[in-house]
């Protein structure tokens, strides 16, 4: 026995299929041009904290070279007076 599926039904059915396969290509665009807007801020995160440990590494290295600059004077101080106890405990 044959039975008939209304008309109505199956143009819904292939009007609903019409769509999705005419949704497909913009949908799977949009994925695409979601990830890569994800993928270049990811980018920028990177360089971003990149740039902020270089920056950190360049003010300690800084730092560093102050503080040899600085200690300069009290080396050749400690270097002078150790030089003077050392002729003076020999005078004697």
């Amino acid at each position: 026995m044959d039975t008939k599926v209304n008309e109505q039904i199956t143009d819904s059915v292939t009007q609903a299929n019409v769509k999705v396969v005419g949704e497909s290509p913009a949908m799977a665009l949009g994925n695409v041009y979601q990830t890569a807007a994800h993928s270049t801020g990811l980018m920028f995160q990177n360089a971003v904290n990149a740039q902020n440990q270089q920056n950190i590494l360049a003010q300690a290295a800084g730092n560093q070279g102050v503080m040899q600059i600085y200690s300069l004077d009290t080396i050749s101080d400690a270097i002078a007076i150790a030089k003077i106890l050392n002729n003076s405990g020999t005078n004697r």
